[in-house]
């Protein structure tokens, strides 16, 4: 098979994760099409873990092919649910949470913030709804992105409902599929420790970006060259 029919052969499906829509993946996607890869980007609701594993297996039932699924934050806990699916070949979290069986982003947020370093800036529920601290946004969430790019990040919140914070993986996905890792070693989100500790136990193939937790945002082209690693792979 050529290298151009290996890349037509396999869709990717992008599943952003709390806090920021799909709109976060513009430049990852722009790459992927360009290289001649099918690509989906989910819009999750983030009210539930299982409304958003629902609308990721509809995207999944969409594609053409073998499906490498790559989630963002939260999204790699949906992508550890919904990548039991047959049609998923392999995983990619990007400075994402990986959970393991009855793991959720509650249990794994739970372990106390490394010494020195600053809480992420959670608001009280609203509505059932978690929000940011909007004057803290850029520097939690975004401190690599340009401060346009981040502020329409931020005036685009949307909440993080806490049946989506609370809800558990049923059978990790990543225990069956090989997986990969993009660690944002300057997340301010969720911790280089956390994540390398995460990856590990996948036993995921890990690499390392000096970036923010919007590592998609800021270094499109390092987290489009572990997809398509990837995606090559899944191709036999």
């Amino acid at each position: 098979m050529s290298a151009a029919m290996a890349t037509a052969a396999v869709s990717v499906v992008l599943v952003h994760g709390a806090f920021v829509d799909g709109s976060g993946w513009k430049d990852v996607h722009e790459r992927l099409t360009k290289d001649g890869y099918e690509v989906t980007v989910v819009q999750n609701p983030t009210t539930s873990l299982a409304d958003d594993v629902a609308a990721t297996k509809r995207a999944i039932s969409k594609a053409s092919g073998p499906v490498i699924l790559v989630g963002h934050s939260y999204g790699g806990v949906i992508i550890s649910e919904a990548g039991n699916d047959p049609k998923v070949t392999g995983l990619v979290y990007v400075a994402a949470f990986v959970p393991d069986k009855g793991e959720s982003v509650d249990s794994l947020g739970k372990a106390p913030p490394p010494p020195g370093t600053v809480p992420p800036p959670f608001l009280p529920p609203l509505d059932g709804f978690v929000y940011l601290d909007k004057a803290k946004f850029h520097e939690a969430f975004c401190a690599d992105v340009d401060p346009k790019t981040a502020k329409f990040m931020n005036d685009g919140q949307s909440g993080f409902g806490l049946a989506a914070i609370t809800g558990a993986v049923t059978e990790p996905a990543w225990k069956k599929k090989p997986s990969w890792y993009v660690l944002a070693s300057q997340d301010h989100m969720i911790p280089a420790a956390a994540q390398g500790g995460m990856a590990k136990r996948a036993n995921a193939q890990i690499t390392e970006v000096k970036a923010s937790h919007a590592v998609m945002v800021s270094q499109p082209a390092a987290v489009v060259e572990v997809i398509e690693k990837a995606a090559k792979g899944a191709v036999k």
